[in-house]
């Protein structure tokens, strides 16, 4: 991704948030980065750029390689 590209994401994540907040409070805006987090994850893996298996094998102190 681009400097221009991660610029645009960022304000648009930033938008998003700042409208939880006026929506929802504090909590909205703690469940809305969560569930934007555990999206960006599923998409990473579901697009092949984070390998699942090894992630976890490296989380729980198994050798990757």
């Amino acid at each position: 991704m681009t400097g221009a590209g991660a610029t645009v994401w960022g304000a648009v994540a930033g938008a998003v948030l700042a409208f939880a907040a006026l929506a929802f409070g504090f909590w909205g805006v703690v469940l809305v980065a969560v569930l934007a987090a555990l999206g960006a994850l599923v998409g990473a893996v579901v697009s092949g750029r984070i390998d699942l298996r090894a992630a976890v094998d490296a989380a729980r102190g198994r050798r990757v390689g």
